[in-house]
């Protein structure tokens, strides 16, 4: 038992003896004295739920706010990153590129982060000569794009700077954050439905 939960239960048992004292003060029949025991019991077994599994609160939280406005489920525990998976598999990250906001699907299958070309207008990149173009092997097929380095990427308080992307129109709609992407992190892990990063 940690100090915290002796602390909770030293608590927990002043409550309960002061609960017990202003009950016998009160010189109630015992049928009253039963339903409200049950009643603080109940009262105690919420409170206890709540401070034991505030994580797992949090979590369910985000991922209802997420349902209802669209928004990569994403938190910050201290400097790490928490995602948690989405309905289609994937985890999804919420980030500003050079200040422009764009959402980025998590693909440790990838090597280099990849943007698409409406992203990269977005976030007024500067995109490499046509001649140092680079050919991509993708689940479309071969893809022509072009490199170019994102001056800042931002998540809440996070920050990193100069990252090599690619760009194309190839890639549709979906802008992809590769390895060197989690190569920036000291160490990067999935467990359950949620993938942690931290810097």
């Amino acid at each position: 038992m940690t100090s915290d939960d002796n602390a909770r239960l030293i608590y927990g048992l002043m409550l309960i003896g002061l609960m017990v004292a202003s009950l016998a003060a009160r010189r109630l029949p015992l049928k009253q004295y039963a339903k409200m025991i049950l009643a603080w019991i109940a009262i105690f077994a919420v409170a206890f739920a709540i401070m034991s599994f505030r994580p797992e609160m949090k979590m369910a939280w985000n991922r209802i706010s997420g349902e209802l406005t669209g928004a990569p489920r994403q938190t910050m525990q201290g400097d790490a990153i928490q995602l948690v998976r989405q309905d289609d598999g994937h985890f999804w990250m919420r980030a500003q590129l050079n200040g422009h906001q764009t959402d980025l699907m998590i693909d440790s299958g990838a090597t280099t982060t990849a943007i698409n070309s409406d992203t990269a207008r977005g976030a007024m990149l500067t995109l490499d000569p046509v001649e140092e173009s680079v050919e991509l092997s993708t689940a479309n097929g071969i893809v022509k794009a072009r490199t170019a380095s994102v001056e800042v990427v931002s998540i809440g308080e996070l920050a990193i700077d100069d990252l090599d992307v690619v760009v194309s129109d190839g890639f549709g709609d979906t802008n992809v954050a590769g390895m060197n992407f989690l190569d920036l992190f000291d160490s990067w892990n999935v467990k359950g439905d949620v993938m942690t990063l931290k810097p």
